[in-house]
């Protein structure tokens, strides 16, 4: 099968490379993003790969319909970004990588929470530049603080072992209470009551029309002051003006991202040449108590590891017929 890989960067073509080795899958690797204007580069392969911030909109789609390619094989796990209607109407097959390495977000997100709790992005520019002053480097115990975890699926499920680790009391918010949650002791409650009792509030949910904007003005007002807000799912979970307007009243006292609700024109490229032109993304930077990091948080060789064989497995099953059981219900 001719796999046409969108968005390729050189990890990428490392891992699929090797996960393709039993499967002999031709794979033809390019760097530019899926757009409506770039889908002919597809043209004569079987299938499409896809990752995150690849346009999977109906104009790409009836490209590629107009092409006869009807599989796409997604590296994420989020498809928030396919047009589903589209797809199911074209007769596309799409399959996802349902999981990784919980433990990769897991573990990033809690680092998030360990360098804005104590200030390891100004401490290690501060020692550099000569200056030992701890002023402005205060931070606070975890034990016995207040842990929000909002869907406690396998990610939600490990920072919630992590920071019970820490002593933490761990409340969860999601529709599916999670045994392992459950068993550890994590407290069951609705969101206006996790909001309200947390020190600190992570997010580990699916980007729906629910959940979009899930922080807001609204939900902002009924958190403490100087909440912790930890964000590792998808951007668009985060209305990002109203957060930055309780930045600025300090009802937000930490925040930390590694998605961004604007991120397609930004992350995985270095744009170090340049001059950044989202004004919002550009007011976020300025505040000394953010932390972003680029979508890195599934990046560990594990993850990609994984990532790359359950590409390859949903690809042969496209060429064989059968189901990988990662296909999306299109309806």
């Amino acid at each position: 099968m001719r796999v046409a890989v969108f968005s390729s960067h050189p990890h990428d073509e490392t891992y699929l490379t090797l996960a393709n080795e039993p499967t002999g899958h031709e794979l033809v690797f390019l760097e530019s993003r899926l757009k409506p204007h770039t889908a002919k580069l597809a043209d004569g392969s079987d299938a499409v790969c896809a990752f995150v911030n690849d346009d999977l909109g109906a104009p790409v789609l009836e490209v590629l319909d107009r092409l006869d390619i009807h599989h796409i094989a997604l590296r994420s796990a989020g498809f928030n970004h396919v047009d589903l209607e589209a797809a199911g109407r074209l007769g596309f097959t799409i399959a996802r990588v349902p999981a990784y390495s919980p433990h990769a977000v897991a573990e990033h997100t809690v680092a998030i929470m360990l360098a804005l709790n104590r200030q390891i992005h100004k401490a290690y520019t501060r020692v550099r530049d000569g200056n030992f002053a701890l002023d402005g480097l205060l931070g606070f115990d975890l034990f016995g603080r207040t842990v929000g975890i909002v869907g406690t699926g396998k990610i939600g499920e490990r920072v919630a072992v992590i920071m019970s680790g820490f002593g933490c009391r761990i409340l969860a918010c999601d529709p599916y209470p999670n045994p392992v949650c459950v068993e550890l002791g994590v407290e069951y409650v609705d969101l206006p009551t996790l909001f309200a009792d947390s020190d600190i509030v992570s997010l580990h949910t699916p980007l729906t029309p629910e959940t979009h904007h899930l922080i807001d003005a609204g939900t902002l007002a009924m958190m403490k002051d100087g909440v912790m807000i930890v964000n590792t799912s998808r951007g668009a979970l985060v209305d990002t003006v109203a957060v930055i307007e309780g930045l600025k009243t300090a009802k937000v006292g930490y925040l930390g991202l590694d998605v961004y609700e604007e991120e397609g024109d930004l992350f995985f490229e270095n744009l170090s040449d340049r001059i950044i032109t989202d004004d919002v993304f550009s007011r976020l930077l300025t505040f000394p108590n953010v932390i972003i990091t680029g979508h890195q948080a599934f990046f560990t060789a594990e993850a990609l590891t994984a990532i790359a064989e359950t590409t390859m497995e949903n690809l042969t099953a496209f060429e064989t017929g059968v189901a990988s059981g990662n296909e999306l219900d299109l309806g």
